[in-house]
Parts: structure tokens; sequence; C-alpha cells
């Protein structure tokens, strides 16, 4: 892992365990910062404990762990979380907006969700074209199925 490194301002907002990079992954995990029980079909935002001030042109990018439906049933009801730089203030809690998919016990400290921080898109700019000039793939799904 070269490069240099970026510094993220953190603000802990619960007594959790302070967030650590993992040597065998890009992603950091993000605990409960509660107690959370959750009935079958029940949605609620789990507070993660955290704010943070990203750097300059970087949004985070917020999802569950692999084990985070097998363990707890659990559903990110937006399938990904973006946070971007503007939500930076002492009070803007990072949450896991979870949907329960079976009765579940969340504790307190329990790893549920990850993130990585990526650059944001450039800017874009769209060109209006009669044909792009390229060949059809088959439509949705058409790569088969093995």
């Amino acid at each position: 892992m070269g490069g240099r490194a970026v510094r993220i301002k953190v603000r802990y907002l619960a007594d959790i365990e302070p967030l650590e990079r993992i040597e065998k992954g890009d992603w950091i995990d993000l605990r409960s910062a509660e107690d959370v029980h959750l009935e079958e079909c029940e949605y609620h935002a789990i507070p993660l404990g955290v704010a943070m001030q990203l750097p300059e042109g970087y949004e985070a990018h917020v999802v569950p762990r692999s084990s985070t439906f097998k363990r707890w049933g659990l559903i990110q009801t937006n399938s990904m979380g973006v946070i971007d730089g503007s939500y930076c203030g002492d009070g803007d809690e990072w949450h896991f907006p979870a949907y329960a998919t079976r009765s579940v016990d969340i504790h307190k400290g329990d790893r549920i969700c990850q993130f990585r921080i990526v650059e944001k898109q450039p800017s874009i700019e769209f060109t209006v074209v009669a044909s792009l000039g390229n060949p059809n793939r088959g439509g949705l799904g058409s790569t088969g199925s093995k």
C-alpha cells in the first residue's frame, strides 16, 4: 500500500472502539453505537457513533459487511450510502439504514457495515449524438448465467 496518507477528521459521538484500517482490505469497519432490537420487517437508522470531515474532493461509500446479512438478516435500505463532503458538522452522525428480514438484536460495538473514501466524480459534459457507433451487446442480462 503505497502513496500518501489521506487525513480524515473524526469526532466520536459514542463510546465505541476507534476506527482502524486493516491489513487485509481497503474498507474500514463501522460499528453500531447502541444496542438495537428489530422485529422482522422493521426499519431503523442505526447510529454509527462517528461524524467525519472528509478530505476535499472525496466522498465516502458505506455498505454492509459481507457477513451482515448472514449474521443479522439486515439489508441496507438504500443499497449503498453516499456521504459527501458537506456532511461534516459536529452532529452529522453517520448511520446505517437497516431493514430487518427477521427478529434480531444488534449490540453496541457490533461491526455492521464498512466504508471507503473515493475521489468525487469529475465534471461531466454530455454530447447528444444520433448514434454511438458501436454494436449492441445484447440487452440486460445478456452475458449468460455460467
